[in-house]
């Protein structure tokens, strides 16, 4: 089996009409043929008012489902079980909170099977009420707040640290150490400035895990990054690549078009927790970093979003659904 990282799959929306047979394919292999749920439960009123999602592998046959419902429940989440173990679960769980968030809800609840409670607690969603029995399988109840709620159900705010005094960090270890470090500390989002993805740091299996566990973290992260030369980059292969392609509702690229910004000689990440490291060439592997000093993060933060702005979109990457 493949590991996790080299799943050659993605997620997109599905229509009801037009993708009803791999819809039909996928949900009556799991539910009906493996666990037995009687056809007449499959397939209700509501299907064609849905949300619904879709995981296609490489030659595009349908591998997973989701949907949204009217009612803001998530459901009828299933995988191929050839593929299952292999993110595909987590990318349209991913797909579905983000979707439900950009539609504005509070929050989405699902009937999970009890089987399977532990794989959403992991996105935030916490049991609500006693277990039932639905379909003659044992199922809880679970919700996810998203916005809206009120000021008292809020976490309380975490307090940020003292400025830490920038270190510096030298050779790839130390760049791909410190990296993970900040992308760990990170609450909702990472600033990604490289050249070409650097498959020496952002291809390194513990950092790409941490984007990972980011990305799943259910607390509606965003990652950006600016491409300088995404042609060197797109070789389907890259890890990161990969790992977007999967939470592709997490990802977002983009590369320069401005002449001066071609030629940015620096690379640098920033996370939202005043965390930063800086590397005045990006060919080298030697910088400073701080896992919190607010002005040097400030800093090149706003310097990211003012080059985000001119910036276009990374048509480079469109072959693999990014």
């Amino acid at each position: 089996m493949n590991s996790p990282l080299s799943a050659d799959f993605r997620v997109e929306p599905a229509d009801y009409e037009a993708d009803f047979q791999d819809l039909r394919s996928i949900r009556e292999t799991v539910f009906v043929v493996e666990q037995q749920v009687p056809l007449d439960l499959e397939w209700d009123e509501l299907d064609p008012r849905c949300h619904h999602v879709i995981a296609r592998d490489r030659m595009h046959r349908p591998i997973g489902t989701g949907r949204l419902t009217p009612e803001h429940k998530i459901g009828r989440m299933a995988v191929l079980r050839e593929w299952r173990g292999r993110g595909v679960g987590d990318a349209l769980l991913s797909a579905l909170v983000e979707q439900a968030r950009a539609l504005g809800w509070p929050e989405v609840s699902l009937h999970a099977q009890v089987s399977a409670q532990g794989f959403y607690g992991k996105f935030g969603f916490e049991p609500v009420g006693p277990r039932f029995e639905e379909a003659g399988i044992q199922h809880q109840a679970m919700r996810l707040a998203l916005a809206g709620r009120p000021p008292d159900a809020r976490p309380a705010a975490v307090a940020r640290g003292p400025s830490t005094a920038p270190e510096l960090f030298q050779g790839r270890d130390e760049t791909v150490v410190v990296s993970r470090k900040l992308v760990e500390a990170a609450r909702r989002e990472l600033l990604i400035y490289t050249r070409d993805l650097e498959p020496a740091v952002y291809g390194q299996a513990l950092l790409v895990e941490a984007l990972k566990q980011f990305a799943i973290s259910g607390r509606g992260g965003v990652i950006r990054i600016l491409v300088q030369d995404p042609t060197l980059a797109e070789h389907q292969s890259h890890p990161l690549l990969l790992l977007a392609q999967r939470l592709s509702s997490v990802f977002e690229f983009r590369t320069p078009v401005d002449l001066e910004d071609l030629q940015y000689p620096a690379v640098f990440l920033v996370n939202d927790r005043d965390g930063f490291c800086f590397r005045s060439l990006g060919s080298r592997f030697d910088g400073e970093w701080s896992p919190a000093q607010p002005a040097r993060a400030r800093q090149l933060a706003e310097f990211f979003e003012r080059t985000w702005s001119r910036c276009r979109a990374c048509t480079e990457f469109r072959a693999l659904g990014l």
